[in-house]
């Protein structure tokens, strides 16, 4: 089998960065920066912007770019910089990949084609032309809840059969899958979660890490899991996981707004998403700040470092 573009760093818990807005919705480049020097701080390998929880929906081509800059300016090699560049329009998934790259992301993160509900054959083509427009290893990310078709294991497996792929995002929440696509992709090819619920079943079954909501609020909780994972030290990987438990339930409920809301508790940044999404009403608030309330103060004051 042909060899992957591999990237070693791309494992462990990686955040999904929220973009904050300020009080007249533009981006608040003070508060990113904010949470960015806050992830490495807390030692993480890489960080995803302009994806999922950074409702890149919302976002125009020029807003992506300069948050991409922003990102890459902060980190300064410390850690890499994953950058969200999907779309269902293949040409507009093309240049936003272009101008990721042009801004200095170290990889793209490519979502399936949402609500064209394209054909397996449609979705090869899609991720083969996005992957010849770049000199960047690329990411899949799959998460038919939002995109409602699915990557096909056989079409993973195809596009595998070329070295331009690095990695699977993968929202399906599946925690099997790993052990069914270990046979399918190369050596080197990273598996990741994107559901913080299952990421530790999902890792133990083979995966290399998880894309994650809930390590923006304790990445070095997140970071203690992984490691007594790969130290076969389960039950303290579940303990640790249990703490969190409530509040990834929260978050996952309606996200970004609850972790914008639960950042915003911490000092971080404002809680205000875009249009379509709102700000959380005063029941779901309460539920996040019990949530919140519940994982012990160490907990927490070793994650709110900037």
């Amino acid at each position: 089998m042909i060899s992957t573009f591999a990237i070693p760093w791309l494992t462990g818990y990686i955040p999904d960065l929220p973009t904050p807005f300020d009080e007249a919705g533009r981006i608040d480049v003070n508060a990113f920066a904010r949470l960015c020097e806050r992830q490495i701080a807390a030692g993480v390998s890489a960080i995803v912007v302009c994806a999922t929880a950074g409702e890149a929906s919302t976002l125009s081509p020029a807003e992506q770019e300069f948050i991409i800059r922003a990102a890459v300016d902060v980190a300064r090699g410390r850690a890499r910089v994953i950058a969200g560049a999907g779309s269902n329009s293949t040409e507009t998934a093309i240049q936003l990949t272009r101008r990721a790259e042009a801004a200095g992301a170290d990889a793209i993160l490519s979502v399936v084609p949402y609500y064209n509900k394209p054909m397996q054959s449609g979705i090869h083509a899609h991720f083969q032309a996005v992957s010849l427009s770049t000199g960047l290893p690329v990411i899949l990310h799959d998460i038919p809840a939002r995109t409602v078709r699915e990557l096909a294991d056989e079409t993973l497996a195809r596009l595998c059969q070329s070295n331009r792929f690095a990695g699977l995002l993968d929202g399906s929440g599946d925690v099997t899958r790993p052990i069914r696509l270990s046979a399918l992709v190369p050596p080197g090819f990273r598996m990741l979660s994107g559901d913080d619920a299952t990421a530790l079943a999902y890792i133990a079954a083979g995966g290399d890490g998880c894309i994650s909501t809930i390590s923006n609020v304790t990445p070095a909780v997140c970071r203690a899991i992984f490691s007594s994972l790969r130290q076969g030290r389960m039950a303290s990987a579940r303990h640790l996981e249990r703490r969190l438990l409530t509040l990834e339930t929260c978050l996952a409920r309606q996200n970004p707004a609850a972790l914008k809301y639960a950042l915003s508790l911490l000092g971080l940044m404002d809680p205000a998403p875009r249009l379509p999404l709102v700000e959380l009403d005063e029941p779901a608030k309460a539920e996040v700040a019990r949530a919140l309330s519940s994982i012990a103060e160490d907990d927490l004051a070793a994650t709110a470092q900037a």
